[in-house]
Protein backbone atom coordinates (compact mmCIF):
# COMPACT_ATOMS: atom_id res chain seq x y z
CA UNK A 1 0.00 0.00 0.00
CA UNK A 2 3.33 2.46 0.87
CA UNK A 3 4.30 2.50 -2.77
CA UNK A 4 0.64 3.08 -3.91
CA UNK A 5 0.15 6.18 -2.13
CA UNK A 6 3.79 7.08 -3.04
CA UNK A 7 2.36 6.87 -6.80
CA UNK A 8 -0.72 9.07 -5.88
CA UNK A 9 1.22 11.29 -3.86
CA UNK A 10 3.55 12.04 -6.51
CA UNK A 11 1.23 12.45 -9.33
CA UNK A 12 0.62 16.50 -10.76
CA UNK A 13 -2.04 18.08 -8.70
CA UNK A 14 -5.64 18.42 -10.88
CA UNK A 15 -5.17 22.49 -11.24
CA UNK A 16 -4.47 25.08 -14.15
CA UNK A 17 -1.03 26.70 -12.61
CA UNK A 18 -1.59 29.53 -14.85
CA UNK A 19 -5.13 30.14 -14.54
CA UNK A 20 -5.33 29.81 -10.68
CA UNK A 21 -1.57 31.23 -9.44
CA UNK A 22 -3.26 34.25 -7.94
CA UNK A 23 -5.38 32.52 -5.87
CA UNK A 24 -3.58 29.21 -5.01
CA UNK A 25 -0.67 28.83 -2.37
CA UNK A 26 1.56 27.04 -4.35
CA UNK A 27 3.77 25.68 -1.90
CA UNK A 28 1.15 23.84 -0.21
CA UNK A 29 -0.54 22.88 -3.65
CA UNK A 30 2.85 20.94 -4.92
CA UNK A 31 1.61 17.29 -3.90
CA UNK A 32 -1.92 16.05 -3.80
CA UNK A 33 -3.50 15.25 -0.10
CA UNK A 34 -4.00 12.01 0.47
CA UNK A 35 -7.47 11.05 2.05
CA UNK A 36 -8.46 7.54 3.01
CA UNK A 37 -11.29 5.80 3.76
CA UNK A 38 -11.88 2.79 5.82
CA UNK A 39 -11.99 0.11 7.22
CA UNK A 40 -9.52 -0.95 9.47
CA UNK A 41 -6.68 2.11 11.14
CA UNK A 42 -3.96 0.01 9.98
CA UNK A 43 -3.99 2.31 6.92
CA UNK A 44 -2.65 4.65 8.47
CA UNK A 45 1.08 3.23 8.68
CA UNK A 46 1.41 2.80 4.37
CA UNK A 47 -0.11 6.58 4.22
CA UNK A 48 2.63 7.90 6.90
CA UNK A 49 5.33 5.88 5.09
CA UNK A 50 4.82 7.45 1.74
CA UNK A 51 3.85 11.04 3.19
CA UNK A 52 7.35 10.80 4.97
CA UNK A 53 8.94 10.12 2.34
CA UNK A 54 7.28 12.63 0.07
CA UNK A 55 7.97 15.51 2.59
CA UNK A 56 11.09 14.62 3.75
CA UNK A 57 10.64 15.18 7.28
CA UNK A 58 8.78 13.37 10.29
CA UNK A 59 4.70 14.39 10.05
CA UNK A 60 2.65 15.72 12.53
CA UNK A 61 -0.54 13.04 13.32
CA UNK A 62 -3.45 14.75 15.06
CA UNK A 63 -5.72 11.71 16.25
CA UNK A 64 -9.15 11.32 17.02
CA UNK A 65 -10.33 8.21 18.73
CA UNK A 66 -11.37 6.91 21.61
CA UNK A 67 -8.18 4.80 21.72
CA UNK A 68 -4.51 5.15 21.78
CA UNK A 69 -3.87 2.86 18.94
CA UNK A 70 -0.32 2.78 20.61
CA UNK A 71 -0.15 -0.49 21.52
CA UNK A 72 3.67 -2.29 20.99
CA UNK A 73 2.07 -5.38 19.89
CA UNK A 74 2.61 -8.63 21.45
CA UNK A 75 6.46 -10.04 22.87
CA UNK A 76 7.51 -13.40 22.60
CA UNK A 77 8.63 -14.29 25.74
CA UNK A 78 4.83 -12.97 26.70
CA UNK A 79 3.29 -15.16 24.80
CA UNK A 80 4.87 -17.97 22.71
CA UNK A 81 1.51 -19.65 21.20
CA UNK A 82 0.32 -16.24 19.45
CA UNK A 83 3.47 -14.30 18.96
CA UNK A 84 4.52 -13.65 15.33
CA UNK A 85 5.62 -10.78 13.51
CA UNK A 86 2.92 -10.46 11.71
CA UNK A 87 0.66 -9.67 15.23
CA UNK A 88 2.63 -6.15 15.20
CA UNK A 89 0.58 -4.95 12.43
CA UNK A 90 -2.80 -4.23 13.77
CA UNK A 91 -5.55 -1.23 14.13
CA UNK A 92 -4.40 -1.16 17.79
CA UNK A 93 -0.25 -0.66 16.96
CA UNK A 94 -0.77 1.72 14.08
CA UNK A 95 1.38 4.64 15.79
CA UNK A 96 3.21 2.53 17.77
CA UNK A 97 5.10 1.04 14.46
CA UNK A 98 4.99 5.05 12.96
CA UNK A 99 7.09 5.66 15.94
CA UNK A 100 9.13 3.01 15.94
CA UNK A 101 9.67 3.74 11.94
CA UNK A 102 10.46 7.60 13.14
CA UNK A 103 7.74 8.34 10.89
CA UNK A 104 6.04 11.00 13.32
CA UNK A 105 7.38 14.01 14.59
CA UNK A 106 7.49 13.75 18.21
CA UNK A 107 6.39 16.54 20.43
CA UNK A 108 3.87 17.62 18.07
CA UNK A 109 1.16 14.76 17.83
CA UNK A 110 -1.61 14.98 19.55
CA UNK A 111 -4.60 12.05 20.58
CA UNK A 112 -8.34 13.77 21.35
CA UNK A 113 -11.48 12.40 22.49
CA UNK A 114 -9.63 9.33 24.05
CA UNK A 115 -12.10 7.05 26.82
CA UNK A 116 -10.74 3.96 26.89
CA UNK A 117 -7.53 2.05 28.05
CA UNK A 118 -6.59 -1.24 26.13
CA UNK A 119 -6.97 -3.63 29.19
CA UNK A 120 -9.53 -1.61 31.31
CA UNK A 121 -6.91 -1.27 34.53
CA UNK A 122 -3.19 -1.11 32.76
CA UNK A 123 -2.25 2.56 32.02
CA UNK A 124 0.43 0.96 29.68
CA UNK A 125 -1.07 2.52 26.55
CA UNK A 126 -1.01 5.64 27.83
CA UNK A 127 2.59 5.43 29.02
CA UNK A 128 3.59 4.46 25.48
CA UNK A 129 2.33 7.62 24.49
CA UNK A 130 4.42 9.96 26.19
CA UNK A 131 7.54 7.86 25.18
CA UNK A 132 6.48 8.53 21.44
CA UNK A 133 5.51 12.76 22.12
CA UNK A 134 1.75 12.49 22.11
CA UNK A 135 -0.20 14.93 23.71
CA UNK A 136 -3.59 13.38 25.20
CA UNK A 137 -7.03 15.47 25.49
CA UNK A 138 -9.27 12.90 27.15
CA UNK A 139 -13.22 13.36 25.73
CA UNK A 140 -14.26 14.71 29.24
CA UNK A 141 -11.86 17.94 28.59
CA UNK A 142 -14.50 19.06 26.20
CA UNK A 143 -16.80 19.31 29.54
CA UNK A 144 -13.74 21.83 30.95
CA UNK A 145 -12.52 23.70 28.01
CA UNK A 146 -15.70 24.03 25.70
CA UNK A 147 -15.57 22.97 21.65
CA UNK A 148 -12.71 25.85 21.24
CA UNK A 149 -10.50 25.34 24.03
CA UNK A 150 -10.08 21.70 22.18
CA UNK A 151 -9.38 23.86 18.80
CA UNK A 152 -7.04 25.56 20.66
CA UNK A 153 -4.75 23.05 22.73
CA UNK A 154 -4.81 21.53 19.10
CA UNK A 155 -3.45 24.30 17.42
CA UNK A 156 -0.82 25.23 20.07
CA UNK A 157 0.09 21.89 20.65
CA UNK A 158 1.16 21.76 16.06
CA UNK A 159 1.91 24.82 15.06
CA UNK A 160 0.43 25.67 11.49
CA UNK A 161 3.49 24.93 9.61
CA UNK A 162 4.71 21.35 9.95
CA UNK A 163 2.86 18.78 7.66
CA UNK A 164 -0.07 16.96 9.78
CA UNK A 165 -1.89 13.80 8.98
CA UNK A 166 -5.18 13.93 10.51
CA UNK A 167 -6.59 10.35 11.28
CA UNK A 168 -9.73 10.19 12.61
CA UNK A 169 -11.31 6.66 14.13
CA UNK A 170 -15.21 6.91 13.60
CA UNK A 171 -15.42 5.59 17.25
CA UNK A 172 -14.16 8.76 18.35
CA UNK A 173 -18.33 9.59 17.96
CA UNK A 174 -20.46 8.86 20.88
CA UNK A 175 -22.39 5.05 20.24
CA UNK A 176 -25.29 6.87 19.90
CA UNK A 177 -24.12 8.87 16.54
CA UNK A 178 -21.91 6.21 15.34
CA UNK A 179 -22.75 2.83 16.25
CA UNK A 180 -21.42 0.72 12.90
CA UNK A 181 -18.03 0.68 14.35
CA UNK A 182 -15.97 -2.81 15.46
CA UNK A 183 -14.88 -1.16 18.91
CA UNK A 184 -17.47 1.06 20.02
CA UNK A 185 -17.29 3.43 23.69
CA UNK A 186 -19.86 4.79 25.11
CA UNK A 187 -19.22 8.56 26.10
CA UNK A 188 -17.74 10.09 23.24
CA UNK A 189 -18.34 13.27 21.38
CA UNK A 190 -21.53 14.27 19.32
CA UNK A 191 -20.87 14.71 15.90
CA UNK A 192 -21.79 18.01 16.00
CA UNK A 193 -18.75 18.50 18.60
CA UNK A 194 -16.28 16.68 16.40
CA UNK A 195 -17.26 19.11 13.49
CA UNK A 196 -17.33 22.27 15.28
CA UNK A 197 -13.37 21.12 16.68
CA UNK A 198 -12.72 20.15 12.80
CA UNK A 199 -13.46 23.47 11.82
CA UNK A 200 -11.78 25.43 14.85
CA UNK A 201 -8.29 23.57 13.46
CA UNK A 202 -8.70 24.18 9.91
CA UNK A 203 -5.63 26.48 9.73
CA UNK A 204 -2.97 23.30 10.30
CA UNK A 205 -0.77 22.49 7.19
CA UNK A 206 -3.01 18.80 6.16
CA UNK A 207 -0.94 16.84 3.70
CA UNK A 208 -3.12 13.95 4.60
CA UNK A 209 -6.02 12.18 6.32
CA UNK A 210 -8.42 9.30 6.82
CA UNK A 211 -11.65 8.57 8.18
CA UNK A 212 -11.52 5.06 9.24
CA UNK A 213 -13.44 2.03 11.30
CA UNK A 214 -16.64 2.32 9.72
CA UNK A 215 -18.36 -0.68 9.14
CA UNK A 216 -21.35 -0.47 7.41
CA UNK A 217 -22.79 -3.93 7.79
CA UNK A 218 -23.80 -2.77 11.44
CA UNK A 219 -25.41 -0.17 10.55
CA UNK A 220 -29.02 1.10 11.42
CA UNK A 221 -31.69 1.96 9.24
CA UNK A 222 -31.02 5.30 8.90
CA UNK A 223 -27.27 4.85 8.30
CA UNK A 224 -26.22 7.44 11.03
CA UNK A 225 -22.73 5.92 10.81
CA UNK A 226 -22.02 6.26 7.18
CA UNK A 227 -24.10 10.05 7.52
CA UNK A 228 -21.21 11.25 10.11
CA UNK A 229 -18.60 10.17 8.13
CA UNK A 230 -19.53 11.57 4.86
CA UNK A 231 -19.60 15.09 6.96
CA UNK A 232 -16.40 14.27 8.26
CA UNK A 233 -14.67 13.66 4.80
CA UNK A 234 -16.69 16.67 3.38
CA UNK A 235 -15.58 18.83 6.89
CA UNK A 236 -11.76 17.98 5.96
CA UNK A 237 -12.06 18.29 2.34
CA UNK A 238 -13.15 21.51 2.72
CA UNK A 239 -10.51 22.79 5.08
CA UNK A 240 -7.52 21.51 2.74
CA UNK A 241 -9.19 23.38 0.03
CA UNK A 242 -9.70 26.65 2.38
CA UNK A 243 -5.89 26.04 3.17
CA UNK A 244 -4.16 25.75 0.06
CA UNK A 245 -6.35 29.26 -1.00
CA UNK A 246 -3.55 32.47 -0.20
CA UNK A 247 -6.09 34.62 1.29
CA UNK A 248 -7.26 31.91 4.07
CA UNK A 249 -3.69 30.75 4.40
CA UNK A 250 -2.10 34.23 5.49
CA UNK A 251 -5.21 35.06 7.71
CA UNK A 252 -5.82 31.40 9.26
CA UNK A 253 -2.52 30.15 9.75
CA UNK A 254 -2.15 29.08 13.35
CA UNK A 255 -5.62 30.34 14.65
CA UNK A 256 -8.73 28.85 15.81
CA UNK A 257 -12.19 30.79 13.87
CA UNK A 258 -14.46 32.21 16.77
CA UNK A 259 -16.51 28.80 17.96
CA UNK A 260 -19.85 29.68 19.48
CA UNK A 261 -20.67 27.54 22.21
CA UNK A 262 -24.24 26.31 21.93
CA UNK A 263 -24.00 23.68 24.12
Amino acid sequence: MSEAYMELGSRMPAFDAEKTRDGVDEEYARYPKLITLGGDHSVALPALRALHELYRKPIAVVHFDAHCDTWPGLKQEDDEYWFSEQTNYNHASVFWNAAQEGLLANGSCIHAGLRSRLTGTSSQDYENDVQQGFMQIEVDDIDRWGVEGIAERIIARVGAEIPVYLSIDIDVLDVAFAPATGTPEAGGWSTRELIRILRGIEGLNVVGADIVEVSPAYDGAGEPTSIAAAQIVYEVVTSIVKRGLTADANDSKAKTHHLRDEL
